[in-house]
């Protein structure tokens, strides 16, 4: 089945739009970079031009007075101001919605009030470019261009776009063959024929490259008003005496040098072939051949089961080849899944301006180790939970510049993201350098709320992960960015549903950070695979620190109170018989698993380690969804099915069940 024309528009325009986001938080960043005011115009041009043709006239008339803002900061007519970059960014919003098809007309009537205001306090003087120089008497223009090589074969017709060129006035085309080969060489759907031509009349120069809109990133082409004593009228030198400087399609300013250059051509053709290797893939296809690699991990593992146990040494030969091209791919399919963490870090650059405005704070983001690579639906899920503690950092965490400067600290606020991997983890990182977490207010809450009694000894780590219990919150007022309690319990729940755990770092002053510990993929894991009665149980692996041996005397010992001393450090520990079986026996020489969660080491009393296993990993049935114990269940080499454990909620599930069986006891 073809995909729908209508929304592969929507996909291309909404990279589109994100690529013009960007570039608009960079330009605000350095207002007087040209080349950030050419990329912009050309996005909003190609933009218009895209919805115009797939028939989002509402899309191509908004984009329009945009795209006619940008031309007149081009052109040096009006200066790249601050405000005028905010209400672009508004107004790429709004063009979202466009292309969603749920934009208020009002709305955008609004925004354009707004930049019609920005652009006039914008006109006249500042640091914009001089005007270019005057034009001459004759109007006109010198083309010179060569279509990419592929044009043919991608479907651009060279004697259409001529026959558009003599449309737009009186015309003079002349081929130059200069580049074609020998007959014996020709390759008959290449484009190999360039052109130069004379345009006469009153010609816009964005009529000219909206003929060429569709391959002007990829062709080589260069564009020069058309000077007095180039024409046939026969004019008199003075006319031409200052002719104006040759202007490249590409950047498309009056005042830029005169020609694309061999390097500048260069980059173009290597990154068109960079793209041209790449294949638009919908995420649900990727899901799709997951699973399928995820039968096949299970396929092979019943195999390698059956050969091994067997005596043919033909099919244990077939099994292990069948084993190690099955982890190729599986490899290859992680590789495909993952995503640099660049995707997601580069939206919070909007987030953090808009947060400056609205909190009347100066805010710095600063962002590290964004090549690091997750899986896609990690990055998906990541999204919002960072959302809430990046508006939390700013609303509570960082302090006003009057503030600031009394504390002795600098005017502006500082956001750090960093991302980096740690085995088979990925830990992103949360850092703000404001007031801190005052641990006596937040103590005084949790008193409040009943969550810890008056006086109670709370370590720590205890009293900051109080900060992610639901309803709770240490803010005097509530505003539009925090204070009912709604946020960081969303936080807590998102990174637990990712097998993740989280860690909080304070000092009074000086600032926070939290750390968000993450699985590098949410597909196949390695696991411990392990027994308890009849039961098999899989712990993630990442999880794991080391295992002990319990013997039945140590086990008899501790039954008053389930702690063991290692390396002079008391470990809890927890039966996870007591929690999952009932009626037999546990084994004479039982064994501990000890599983890190976050800051925290606690021990998991099992009957066997059967060792290593690669899980792909199940959902739950409807029916066992909310069982919160376990992360999902796998199946095994010999078709039966092994539950996985999730850590965090196990130990939150067994430490009041073993304080009930103490004092029992």
């Amino acid at each position: 089945m073809s995909e729908d024309p209508t929304a592969a528009f929507r996909i291309e325009a909404g990279e589109l739009l994100e690529q013009v986001e960007q570039g608009l938080l960079d330009l605000r960043d350095n207002l007087g970079d040209m080349g950030l005011v050419n990329a912009m115009f050309r996005g909003l041009h190609t933009l218009k031009g895209s919805g115009a043709m797939f028939g989002f006239d509402a899309l191509a008339g908004f984009t329009h007075h945009c795209e006619t803002a940008f031309d007149r900061v081009r052109k040096g007519d009006v200066r790249a101001t601050p405000d005028l970059v905010d209400v672009i960014l508004s107004a790429g919003d709004h063009m979202r919605a466009l292309v969603e098809g749920d934009a208020p007309e009002a709305a955008g009537q609004a925004i354009l009030a707004r930049l019609a205001a920005a652009v006039d306090a914008a006109a006249g003087g500042g640091s914009a470019p001089a005007p270019a120089p005057a034009a001459p008497t004759k109007k006109g223009w010198k083309l010179s261009f060569r279509l990419p090589v592929d044009a043919m074969a991608n479907g651009t017709n060279p004697l259409a776009l001529l026959d558009e060129l003599r449309a737009l006035g009186d015309a003079t085309i002349v081929a130059r063959t200069d580049a074609v080969p020998p007959l014996a060489d020709l390759v008959p759907n290449h484009c190999v024929i360039g052109w130069d031509c004379t345009l006469v009349g009153d010609i816009s120069h964005d009529a000219i490259e909206d003929v060429f809109l569709f391959v002007m990133d990829d062709m080589e082409i260069t564009i020069e008003p058309l000077a007095v004593e180039d024409d046939a009228s026969g004019a008199g030198a003075d006319d031409a005496a200052e002719p104006a400087a040759p202007t490249p399609a590409a950047s498309a300013a009056p005042a830029a040098p005169a020609a694309v250059t061999v390097n500048d051509q260069q980059d173009r053709r290597a990154a068109t072939r960079s793209q041209g290797e790449h294949v638009r893939v919908p995420a649900e296809r990727l899901d799709e051949l997951m699973d399928r690699v995820g039968e096949l991990v299970i396929a092979q593992s019943r195999l390698s089961q059956l050969a091994h146990h067997g005596n043919d040494l033909s099919l244990r030969s077939v099994s292990e080849e069948i084993e190690r091209l099955a982890g190729e791919m599986r490899d290859t399919m992680m590789v495909l899944r993952m995503v640099p963490v660049s995707t997601l870090f580069g939206r919070f650059r909007r987030l953090i301006l808009d947060l400056a405005n609205e909190t009347g704070k100066a805010i710095e983001l600063v962002t590290e180790g964004e090549t690091t690579e997750v899986d896609k639906t990690v990055i998906e899920r990541l999204f919002d939970p960072l959302v809430h503690i990046i508006r939390n950092s700013c609303d509570h965490g960082l302090e006003k510049a009057e503030d600031r400067l009394a504390a002795g600290k600098p005017a502006s606020g500082l956001i750090r993201l960093s991302a980096h991997q740690a085995g088979g983890e990925v830990l992103i990182t949360i850092t703000d350098d404001g007031r801190g977490i005052d641990r006596e207010r937040v103590r005084a809450k949790a008193e409040a709320n009943g969550l810890i009694q008056p006086g109670q000894v709370v370590s720590e780590d205890e009293l900051l992960g109080l900060i992610f219990h639901p309803g709770f919150s240490t803010a005097a007022q509530v505003t539009n960015l925090s204070g009912r309690g709604v946020g960081m319990d969303v936080v807590k729940r998102t990174i637990e549903s990712l097998r993740g755990s989280i860690d909080v770092k304070s000092v009074a002053g000086q600032g926070s950070t939290i750390t968000l510990r993450i699985p590098l993929t949410l597909a196949i894991i390695e696991g411990l695979l392990v027994r308890v009665g009849e039961g098999r149980y899989v712990i993630p692996l990442a999880a794991v620190e080391e295992c002990l041996e319990l013997s039945l005397e140590e086990d008899l010992r501790s039954r008053g109170r389930s702690i063991i001393t290692l390396r002079e450090r008391l470990i809890p520990f927890l039966r996870l018989r007591d929690l999952f079986v009932t009626g037999t026996k546990p084994d004479t020489y039982q064994k501990i698993v000890v599983v890190g969660t976050g800051s925290e080491r606690v021990g998991l009393v099992v009957d066997q380690i059967i060792g290593n296993h690669q899980t792909v990993i199940k959902a739950m049935s409807p029916l066992h969804r909310n069982v919160a114990a376990f992360a999902g269940a796998t199946i095994l080499g010999d078709g039966s099915v092994a539950l996985i454990l999730d850590i965090a909620q196990l130990v939150a599930l067994g430490q009041p069940r073993e304080e009930r069986r103490i004092a029992a006891a």
